[in-house]
């Protein structure tokens, strides 16, 4: 953590920002009328990923870091919920959410490995 000047230098923030663009990517073809449903939904779980990531990085604060990072959790725990929905609506299938939800897991262990860390 000595080398990380700013959220940006974070790998798991990039792949936070990288998991907001495959929702973005997912939910274009989701039905209109889920505009201000679901696929809202979705979207704002997955940008608070990586925003509380960078809030919490900019906090210069373990403990706040720390908070932070446990509300991204949350969102990736949201989120992962929201495609499961989404693939029993029929909005999408488990190919589609697959990819999806295999970042998901991959950015709650680099987060729990982070808060440990960082505690």
């Amino acid at each position: 953590m000595r080398n990380v000047k700013s959220y940006k230098d974070l790998l798991i923030w990039k792949k936070g920002i990288e998991l907001v663009k495959q929702v973005y990517l997912l939910t274009g073809s989701f039905p209109a009328e889920e505009r201000f449903g679901l696929i809202s939904q979705l979207r704002r779980a997955a940008v608070s990923v990586p925003s509380n990531m960078a809030e919490g990085q900019a906090r210069k604060s373990s403990a706040e870091f720390v908070q932070f990072l446990s509300i991204a959790q949350g969102s990736l725990a949201e989120l992962e919920t929201q495609l499961i929905i989404s693939c029993e609506l029929g909005f999408s299938n488990q190919e589609g959410i697959a990819k999806s939800i295999g970042l998901i897991h991959e950015i709650q262990k680099m987060t729990h490995a982070l808060k440990s860390k960082v505690s």
